[in-house]
């Protein structure tokens, strides 16, 4: 009998294959080199584009805490008015009332702008609603 030799040489077979840095044959996964550099640019990209999304809905929200203090600063501002208005009323909560300035005098009236015809003697500053906190909701204002 003879003996069989082995074919493949002893100085081109890794003791490890599995953990070369490359495929070792023809058919193993294709093996890269990770670019580090371009795996944290990607990634800052994304933390980046996180943030500023993040930011914007903050700005919004801010935006329009802004604007409902606004609205509230209006709303004190025309009952402040109100309340220093002349009239011979007593004002009912959910009905609509006129305030008109005179000079340097403020009259809240029942009546709209457009029931005074082409008599209308004061200038006209806005419609309100009183509200059962005692502030009026501005309906409309020129």
């Amino acid at each position: 009998m003879s003996k069989k030799v082995n074919p493949i040489d002893k100085d081109k077979i890794a003791e490890n294959p599995g953990l070369l840095p490359y495929a070792h044959t023809v058919g193993s996964a294709i093996i890269k080199p990770l670019d580090k550099g371009k795996i944290k640019g990607l990634a800052m990209k994304a933390m980046y584009q996180q943030t500023e999304d993040r930011l914007n809905q903050i700005k919004e929200q801010v935006e329009l805490l802004i604007n409902q203090a606004h609205d509230i600063h209006e709303r004190i501002d025309i009952s402040e008015k109100i309340y220093e208005a002349k009239y011979n009323f007593k004002p009912n909560i959910g009905v609509t009332y006129y305030l008109y300035r005179d000079d340097e005098k403020y009259v809240l009236s029942m009546i709209s702008p457009s029931e005074w015809g082409k008599n209308l003697k004061y200038e006209f500053i806005s419609d309100a609603t009183l509200l059962a906190d005692s502030t009026w909701k501005i309906e409309g204002k020129i």
